[in-house]
């Protein structure tokens, strides 16, 4: 029906070749002398989505979810999966090789402390973990007798035959007008800074500030517009980017000569050791602890802790922020025309999760802009919804069966902005209760897209508006409300989010997103998600603070056939009709009549019903 441009559906875990998987590591890890073996889900920056050279984890275990690790040692192994994963964990690990645990609840130093044995010896590879992460491995181990030992080379490496070669796509150049900003610029904020923090040379490990501080973008990972590229930026002087040389044309070249020095990647740790008598930034959250160690060995004065442009990063300015506005305009029109098509189509009983992807891609292909999906879409109907990060596969896609709810979250990727949208969507009628738990869901939405706080406020101190419906009747969500989000860059951004540990200032111009959610095990799974803009509320007479609040920058009607307008208050019921009247307006010129029909049903006035 639809042509799949951005995601394919194969299964790509393979349970069954982990035994001999495990047994061929602990073979090498004998001749090493080594007892056992950290493996991280991990590259050497520290990226959500790996390249494929880079999936070690996932190589050894079966396991493909986006955040995870293992522990292999001479006489067990385990996986340790967070609570968005545990249900595909179950079925994607085989459990006579691996036991699964809980990331949170018994992590892998808690887990080392209970298994690993005094005298023993645990590998880990120095450019896969941060220094922190080390550093608890380290402690861990002292506490049982054993030693951490770093390895110069991956034993996983040498097994893993055939192994993908690394990413190589081109760097481009982001064009000013969406930038909103010249290198040059930025480059004279971030040395500003380096000043205040008396820092001589900031290394820049996360190649998503490598990109915002240099005004590049590339194609190395998927579904972000990034280039694996490492940078230094001296407190003086030109900064050193440092890139695999393929990746750049002449043009490319020339330009980023004018205000850097382009280096080959494989300089990086030559410059690193010649940083000697230097106070040198490293940032906490993704240099590699080989890093720390390459930067102590030369003679220099590492520091860890927050890489400043990420802050800068988060904070958009009126280019970027006019950019994304733009961006959820265009996806707002795919969007509706797709929920269009989804009515009708879902009638019939025989649309599956993975056409329903595939027809959603299309409609944004349709806009001519689209670069790539900002994630793999979640097409959950029925029991599959009830998976946080679920995603659909050749063999476990099923058909969105009546009497159901489907949850679709999904984002695309334009020049000028990113976009992150989650709907439930009633297939048939639905039942009480899940109209129930919707409208809850909604109500903690509006919560957060109503809230009106003093500058300064974290994100952790606005989480509880959006659980305190579902609190009160005893349930909740495991995951974070919302996640800060980049201009054309990665769908999930730091430093700031909504959620039980956001302690970061929410800043006038960050974008998060507001994505409460509820989830019955083998039942369903309900989310409502919009992206928001953190702007300057008026102040009423007699404040004292300053105040902010949230504009929604998402556009697609949320389905009134799950609202129970008697459990909305007056002001939650002239939210809905407020925002719905905005997405009508802004999208109904951009639709066909039979389309424009359907959204001013769609986003009729609830009234009393």
């Amino acid at each position: 029906m639809f042509e799949a441009k951005f995601q394919t559906f194969t299964e790509c875990s393979d349970r069954s070749k982990s035994a001999s998987r495990v047994a061929a590591l602990r073979a090498a890890l004998a001749g090493l002398g080594l007892d056992g073996l950290a493996v991280p889900r991990a590259d050497r920056q520290q990226n959500e989505y790996l390249p494929a050279s880079e999936e070690r984890l996932a190589w050894l275990t079966g396991f493909t979810g986006s955040a995870g690790a293992a522990i292999v040692l001479a006489d067990k192994a385990a996986v340790f999966v967070d609570g968005r994963y545990t249900v595909q964990a179950a079925s994607q690990i085989d459990d006579k090789v691996f036991s699964i645990e809980h990331l949170v609840d018994n992590p892998p130093d808690k887990w080392l402390e209970q298994n690993l044995k005094s005298g023993a010896k645990l590998g880990y590879d120095p450019w896969l973990h941060t220094a922190d992460g080390a550093e608890r491995l380290r402690r861990v181990c002292e506490t049982v007798g054993a030693t951490l030992v770093a390895i110069d080379a991956n034993p996983i490496d040498a097994l893993w035959s055939d192994r993908p070669a690394p990413p190589s796509g081109p760097v481009t150049l982001r064009d000013i007008k969406f930038a909103g900003e010249s290198a040059a610029d930025k480059l004279k904020r971030i040395r500003a800074e380096l000043a205040k923090q008396r820092t001589d040379v900031l290394v820049v490990s996360d190649p998503q500030n490598v990109a915002w501080a240099l005004n590049i973008r590339g194609s190395d990972v998927a579904h972000t517009p990034l280039a694996l590229a490492f940078a230094s930026i001296p407190r003086d002087g030109k900064p050193k980017l440092y890139v695999d040389g393929v990746k750049l044309d002449n043009a490319t070249r020339h330009a980023l000569e004018e205000f850097a020095q382009v280096h080959p990647a494989e300089d990086l740790e030559r410059d690193l050791s010649a940083l000697k008598g230097l106070n040198v930034r490293l940032d906490a959250g993704s240099a590699a602890d080989a890093m720390t160690r390459i930067v102590t060995e030369g003679g220099g004065a590492p520091t860890r802790g927050a890489d400043p442009i990420t802050l800068m990063k988060a904070v958009k300015n009126h280019a970027e922020i006019a950019g994304m506005k733009a961006a959820h305009q265009r996806d707002g029109v795919a969007m509706v025309r797709y929920l269009a098509w989804l009515d009708g189509a879902a009638v019939s009983g025989k649309l599956t999760e993975i056409e329903a992807v595939q027809a959603l891609e299309s409609f944004r292909r349709d806009t001519g802009l689209l670069k790539d999906v900002s994630f793999p879409t979640i097409s959950g109907s029925g029991p599959n919804g009830a998976i946080v990060h679920y995603r659909v596969t050749e063999s476990s896609n099923r058909t969105l069966g009546q009497k159901e709810l489907f949850l679709i979250d999904s984002g695309a990727q334009y020049e000028d902005g990113t976009t992150d949208i989650t709907r439930t969507v009633a297939i048939g009628t639905p039942s009480e209760e899940m109209c129930d738990r919707f409208t809850r869901v909604l109500r903690g939405h509006i919560g957060i897209a109503t809230a009106v706080f003093p500058d300064g406020t974290s994100g952790a101190q606005l989480d509880t508006l959006a659980r305190l419906p579902l609190w009160q009747v005893g349930l909740d969500f495991d995951h974070g409300t919302g996640h800060g989000v980049g201009s054309y860059l990665s769908v999930h951004e730091g430093p700031a989010r909504i959620s039980k540990l956001g302690g970061v200032p929410l800043k006038r111009g960050m974008i998060l997103s507001n994505e409460p959610g509820y989830y019955k095990t083998g039942a369903y799974g309900i989310r409502i998600e919009n992206l928001v803009l953190v702007k300057e509320a008026a102040a009423p007479e007699g404040a004292e603070k300053p105040l902010n609040e949230f504009e929604t920058l998402t556009l697609a009607p949320i389905d009134r056939r799950l609202i129970l307008t008697r459990m909305l208050t007056a002001k939650e019921r002239a939210w809905i009709d407020a925002y719905h009247a905005q997405v009508r307006a802004a999208l109904s010129p951009a639709l066909d009549a039979p389309t424009r029909a359907w959204l001013d049903a769609a986003t009729r006035p609830l009234g009393n019903d």
